[in-house]
């Protein structure tokens, strides 16, 4: 079955779709919200009516990230070949895939921490931690069904290679940066599966 055109949506829906396209690919910061609601095809009242305010539709942008990026690194290790650490480094590789695409525009999530690092409590800060952390709680889940030893600390290294990873594609537009970053967490990975400590 096809996918509902946009003019089939509803006004809602149209206008996280817009802020989807337009906050990613500008910065929450440098698109205003008559840009949303003019990309969205909607008037500013009706966009006004959905949501509250402009940092609303913000955290809306980035909840509606949450679980399909979820979703995608749980693909991405579910269908790699190999062994735990073989399935860990094939999320990194895929991630410097999607990065060499040309309308790649970084984490989503870690470009608005970056615009909002003023403003802690924001809804959308709480969003894009809430986001981290289960990415972060389901890694440790697969490392320790694999019987990896601290699976929690080995998550958060993990997480860590990878925010690194993002990070510093964005700064130098090089995607190797995760192929390498892949291949520090397969290491580490390995090292957990091949000498697991005395039980």
């Amino acid at each position: 079955m096809n996918a509902r055109s946009s003019k089939d949506k509803p006004a809602r829906e149209k206008v996280v779709d817009a802020a989807n396209r337009l906050f990613y690919r500008e910065g929450i910061r440098a698109v205003s919200v008559d840009a949303v609601a003019a990309d969205a095809g909607v008037t500013k009242k009706t966009l006004y009516y959905h949501f509250k305010s402009k940092d609303d539709l913000i955290a809306e942008y980035l909840s509606s990230r949450d679980q399909p990026n979820l979703k995608l690194f749980e693909t991405w290790f579910d269908s790699a070949q190999g062994d735990v650490a073989d399935k860990v480094e094939a999320i990194f590789v895929e991630l410097a895939r999607a990065a060499r695409h040309p309308k790649w525009k970084g984490c989503g999530f870690l470009r608005t921490a970056a615009e909002l690092a003023n403003l802690p409590g924001h809804p959308a800060m709480k969003i894009g931690s809430a986001h981290k952390k289960a990415f972060e709680g389901w890694l440790a889940t697969q490392l320790r069904q694999n019987r990896i030893d601290d699976p929690a600390a080995i998550a958060r290294q993990i997480v860590l290679l990878m925010d690194g990873a993002f990070s510093t594609m964005l700064v130098h537009r090089d995607a190797a940066y995760a192929e390498e970053a892949g291949r520090a967490a397969k290491s580490i990975v390995r090292s957990c599966v091949e000498a697991p400590s005395a039980r």
